[in-house]
């Protein structure tokens, strides 16, 4: 046989062992650091720390939101799936439109994509709730453009959507004019599913 850890008690205290050693982790209070050693666990990347963006109550202000039972709104069903409803403090709600056919059907008529269309359906529910966007920039400008259309802004956004077009600049958007939002996100083109789900997992559960 092959010798490797089988043991999964030991591979996780292993492996989140490695990233404390590794990461430097002193630009972000506790709270914070708690939720990128969980990114860094997802992505493999120790040098994440480099990249993420953060408001000082994110943590604190998405935790207690999550308490009080809000929502969470993801801009794809992948960051939908990745959410463990086990770590939820509240039995929330976890809510992706992207699939649902009133979003095709807006987005053909706005001549944007699905996951922009989708984050319009979500309107009503904006107010309060947590957004995790780990796709698609498209989302997360509609939302802001929402936002300064009048529309009541959500407690934070976690995660940041990936790619090569719009995503660094979606993100620094937010970034440089939060409009009363708290965030977390990795910055650049880097960002994804995983990542904004971890995010989630992360505060939901005050634990690594």
């Amino acid at each position: 046989m092959l010798d490797y850890t089988r043991d999964a008690a030991e591979i996780y205290r292993q492996s989140f062992a490695t990233i404390r050693a590794e990461a430097d982790l002193s630009p972000f209070p506790d709270d914070v650091a708690r939720v990128v050693v969980r990114l860094i666990h997802t992505c493999g990347q120790v040098d994440l720390t480099e990249h993420v963006a953060f408001t000082p109550g994110v943590v604190a202000a998405t935790h207690a939101a999550l308490v009080g039972g809000a929502p969470i709104l993801c801009d794809s069903s992948m960051v939908a799936a990745g959410i463990n409803a086990a770590r939820l403090p509240a039995g929330n709600e976890v809510v992706s439109l992207v699939a649902d056919p009133r979003a095709a059907d807006l987005a053909k008529r706005r001549e944007t994509t699905r996951s922009a269309a989708a984050v319009e359906l979500w309107a009503e529910r904006l107010d309060g709730a947590v957004l995790a966007i780990g796709n698609a920039p498209t989302a997360l400008f509609r939302l802001l453009e929402l936002i300064d259309e009048g529309v009541p802004a959500p407690v934070s956004v976690l995660g940041g959507p990936v790619g090569f077009v719009g995503s660094a600049q979606s993100k620094q958007e937010l970034i440089e004019h939060p409009r009363g939002m708290e965030h977390l996100l990795v910055r650049g083109r880097r960002g994804g599913s995983a990542m904004a789900a971890a995010a989630v997992n992360a505060i939901a559960s005050e634990r690594e």
